[in-house]
């Protein structure tokens, strides 16, 4: 008997309905409601304050919460819009979070998930952060509600069984037919990436330089499969993700997009990282320029350079006397970052893991650092690290909340305090945001 009950699994709760007021948002696009018994809702396609039927997507009884899709509105809030996107929706494509919501309202939301971050896991308020409070549209995306910001210049079409490209859905394997995506850039909608048949692929990625009219895509075969003759609206360079290296090979035309930023031109190659809002890059060199206010001579590290966005602005901004030292994890981005920068003879790239790389330089003291971490921020160990090189000032740039509030906690444990934060929408309909935080030593600013 006991054996049997501990091998008993709680019952799912996967398609139960509740009715049930929404509360506030959370991280991750989708608010928080309670069932009447007291178990917690995620729920996405909602909007705080209003009461909806939300069905249950994910949980089991028992579960510390249950994630659910609000599949009927009861009680709209005022600043809900019909959803411009008509693959948007419950259980339909999960690329946007937010195409219900007007567009002022999606910034409020966001807002209100970086000031609960900040507070909950950094201690702070707005006021001690440095920040207004607001999260500011990129230029050119302030629009009325029901129009859609043109501004993924990278989409990654999942493919389907039966060779259609579309975006998958929420939280799922399953790919959402499409013939459209109305946030993509006009130089990724340009290819008809929708219209062909992708038939052995498991996705296709299409990349649309800004600056450049160069055109890439990255095409992910299925195990065994061969490569499609690839003929699309427009002239495209073609690269393929190896099956069992996973690297990313050219199979035609350049292997590089090329990347205008800071009145820079910048080589990214093998499908590497690069802003994906069109004026993401010069917003945020822009901003951390700005709050680092660099000096003739002066040294910094740029940290996560990735292919040298901001180790070629210091540089440029730093002069001849100054130095430059960025470190950079993946080997192509470091290749190209060296081409980049190769006009700066004191700029050096080095390649590894920060948390490895930085304590071999040797350097014990600095004047400036740039960081912008991956997702999960950059822990404990390096902010430590960072805290005792002295620099003037610190310019995080963060793409999540929760990692920036974690490491802003470790700072401030190191002596350093938040002197402005900025908050920029530069992924509009979804729940991410961008933050540019600047420190400087603790004892400054008291």
């Amino acid at each position: 008997m006991q054996a049997e009950e501990n091998t008993s699994r709680a019952r799912s709760l996967v398609g139960t309905e509740y009715e049930v007021e929404i509360g506030p948002v959370a991280h991750g696009g989708h608010c928080i409601a309670r069932t009447s018994e007291g178990q917690v809702l995620f729920v996405r396609h909602a909007l705080p304050g209003e009461r909806v039927v939300a069905r249950v997507t994910e949980g089991e009884e028992g579960a510390r919460f249950l994630r659910a899709d609000a599949v009927e509105i009861l009680d709209a809030s005022k600043d809900r819009i019909e959803a411009p996107c008509p693959f948007a929706g419950p259980g339909r494509c999960g690329g946007c979070d937010w195409q219900h919501a007007k567009p002022g309202a999606q910034r409020r939301l966001k807002a209100e998930v970086i000031a609960e971050q900040l507070k909950r896991l950094a201690g702070l308020t707005p006021e001690e952060a440095g920040w207004d409070g607001t999260v500011v549209p990129a230029e050119g995306d302030k629009l009325p509600a029901g129009q859609v910001p043109q501004w993924r210049t990278r989409v990654q079409y999942a493919v389907d069984a039966e060779g259609h490209a579309g975006l998958r859905r929420h939280r799922s394997h399953e790919v959402e037919r499409i013939d459209h995506c109305m946030i993509a850039a006009e130089g990724v909608s340009e290819l008809g990436i929708e219209k062909r048949d992708w038939a052995g692929m498991e996705s296709v990625e299409a990349i649309a330089a800004t600056g450049s009219q160069d055109r890439q895509v990255i095409l992910t075969p299925r195990p065994g499969a061969r490569l499609p003759l690839v003929e699309l609206d427009r002239p495209v360079s073609v690269m393929r993700v190896d099956e069992k290296s996973g690297g990313v090979h050219r199979v035609h035309g350049r292997p590089f997009v090329r990347e205008r930023a800071d009145g820079r031109t910048h080589r990214v190659g093998s499908g590497g990282f690069w802003q994906v809002h069109p004026k993401a890059a010069d917003t945020l060199v822009t901003a951390v320029m700005q709050g680092l206010l660099p000096r003739k001579g002066e040294t910094a590290l740029d940290l996560y350079c990735g292919v040298g966005l901001f180790a070629g602005a210091l540089a440029d901004r730093l002069g001849e006397q100054g130095a430059v030292l960025g470190i950079e994890s993946g080997k192509r981005a470091v290749e190209d970052a060296r081409h980049n920068l190769a006009d700066f003879p004191r700029v050096r790239i080095e390649q590894g893991k920060v948390e490895s790389v930085l304590p071999r330089t040797g350097i014990t003291e600095v004047d400036l650092i740039v960081l912008d971490p991956p997702r999960a921020g950059a822990g404990r160990k390096t902010v430590e690290h960072l805290s005792s090189l002295g620099a003037r000032r610190i310019a995080y740039v963060a793409c999540d909340p929760a990692a920036l509030a974690r490491d802003l906690g470790y700072f401030r444990e190191g002596g350093y305090r938040v002197r402005t934060l900025r908050a920029f929408d530069l992924f509009p309909m979804t729940h991410h945001v961008e933050c540019v935080a600047i420190l400087e030593p603790a004892a400054k600013g008291s």
